[in-house]
């Protein structure tokens, strides 16, 4: 069948979206050339760090999910050695000493407990390959260059205080999002009051335009925002306003213009997204983020990002690679359930392209990947199709993202289309289940989401289990207590 010229026009769209890069008036990258090269240690030895004592690091909140789901701590959950942090921490600055008219300059990005990964930033690339010959580091990996160029500034939007009179649907408390919730039976879960009260969801982006000041997204209930892109934004919401989407299908509270899956839910606003360049060490900083989620003590994480392709690194992945082991993010993203919280990420945006499948983190183990689906019920030609190379079905299920109804960074409602936007959909209404049952696992919610879906009897490459019935999960979850 021939395809027709909007979503031939919308995949050449979702493909550029994807690549992370922003359009606009370039200006020459400031300082000069620098890179970041990922270390990954061999062992913990010399930390001062326990496992009897993890309050140290962890707060009570993320200690007290792991207890109740009977999951213990292990090696992957202690910090990185401080003694081989302080080895680096010196050569970095003798080097530096000894080359100060060259003004050489490193810098400590961060650190990835569960990877026993380190960060480091340096216009010198000596000093970058010498860290890498120490005795303590089994593997030295260059995973950013700066760009040529970036762009020039970031616009301010002007954000709409009031609706719009074509807004609101009058009678229907959903409003423009009544599509998207009642596809899932979600409506069914807030009538008996599970509109995802006392559960925490992260949200891993690559910006929250606005959020700051949009009204709606205001009266969220916002537990804060951090940056894990280096060097920081000065303007954390002036970023891109993907994030503001993807935040307003869950928390937004508004009768009879968008009320999201989640509305009662505490949110975790984190950029982890560089949307200047495309380079793998974005995948460092989406696991840096999960941890930070983690140590915060967070339920669920929507991750609506996915990567496959790099700038300046021709076939850094193959599709054999969709293993949910062999890529950085992919590992981390696999640890996520063993630490007692569902992931909830998108299948991606390249199904009309050459690449066609799910992208990472997409394939990891024990998550929830969400593909999207038009308002007929049917498979979005753009959405990323499984299976992983070792055979798991995916995505897991769909929800509607083509188009899917939500805010933008100027506070107005759109209808955009993407996994992206059916991935926060399933996640606000899997806080939602949870909250209902909060005795279950991470496994034990990801499986009944699996099982009380349409196709789960005959599940494929293209709907997976198919599209979820929260109703359904929530009698059935019941039942099995």
């Amino acid at each position: 069948m021939r395809l027709r010229l909007p979503y031939i026009l919308l995949a050449l769209l979702l493909a550029s979206l994807s690549s992370g890069a922003a359009s606009g008036p370039k200006m020459k990258y400031p300082g000069g050339k620098y890179y970041i090269c990922r270390y990954t240690l061999r062992d913990k030895q010399g930390s001062t760090h326990t496992l009897a004592h993890p309050g140290r690091w962890l707060s009570h909140k993320s200690i007290e999910r792991r207890r109740r789901q009977g999951l213990s701590l292990d090696s992957t959950d202690l910090p990185v050695s401080e003694r081989y942090l302080r080895t680096m921490e010196r050569m970095a600055d003798g080097m530096a000493w000894k080359s100060r008219n060259q003004k050489t300059e490193w810098a400590l990005v961060g650190t990835s407990r569960w990877n026993n990964t380190v960060l480091v930033r340096s216009n010198d690339s000596t000093l970058l390959s010498r860290l890498g010959q120490l005795d303590f580091v089994s593997r030295a990996e260059r995973v950013w260059t700066s760009p040529d160029s970036i762009d020039r500034s970031i616009r301010k939007v002007r954000v709409h205080e009031e609706w719009n009179p074509w807004d609101s649907i009058r009678g229907e408390y959903y409003g423009n999002a009544k599509e998207q919730i009642e596809m899932l039976s979600g409506q069914r879960l807030h009538n008996v009051g599970c509109r995802g009260r006392g559960m925490t969801i992260a949200v891993l982006d690559g910006g929250f335009q606005s959020c700051d000041q949009i009204p709606a997204i205001r009266r969220a209930n916002i537990a804060g925002a951090k940056d894990f892109v280096y060097p920081n934004s000065p303007f954390f919401y002036r970023e891109t306003d993907h994030g503001t989407k993807v935040l307003s299908t869950m928390a937004a509270n508004e009768p009879n213009v968008l009320v999201g899956t989640a509305p009662e839910a505490r949110y975790w606003l984190l950029r982890c997204e560089d949307q200047q360049t495309e380079q793998p060490v974005e995948e460092d900083y989406w696991a840096m983020a999960a941890e930070y989620a983690d140590s915060a003590g967070v339920d669920i994480i929507n991750s609506s990002l996915g990567y496959s392709d790099y700038d300046g690194y021709p076939g850094y992945y193959n599709q054999r690679d969709l293993d949910g082991r062999t890529a950085l993010i992919s590992r981390t993203a696999s640890m996520l359930a063993r630490k007692g919280i569902v992931l909830v990420n998108s299948a991606g945006n390249l199904g009309m392209g050459p690449w066609k499948k799910i992208t990472f983190p997409a394939d990891a183990d024990d998550i929830l990947t969400v593909g999207a689906l038009d308002t007929g019920g049917h498979n979005a030609p753009f959405c990323g199709v499984g299976p992983t190379q070792d055979g798991r079905v995916k995505p897991d299920v769909m929800a509607l993202g083509s188009p899917a109804s939500l805010l933008s960074g100027r506070g107005t409602i759109v209808r955009d289309m993407g996994t992206s936007f059916s991935t926060p959909i399933v996640a606000g209404l899997v806080a939602c289940l949870w909250q209902a049952m909060p005795e279950k696992t991470a496994i034990d919610i990801i499986r009944l989401v699996r099982q009380t879906s349409s196709h789960y009897q005959e599940p494929d490459n293209i709907y997976g289990y198919g599209t979820p019935n929260f109703w359904r999960a929530y009698m059935i979850g019941r039942l099995e207590n």
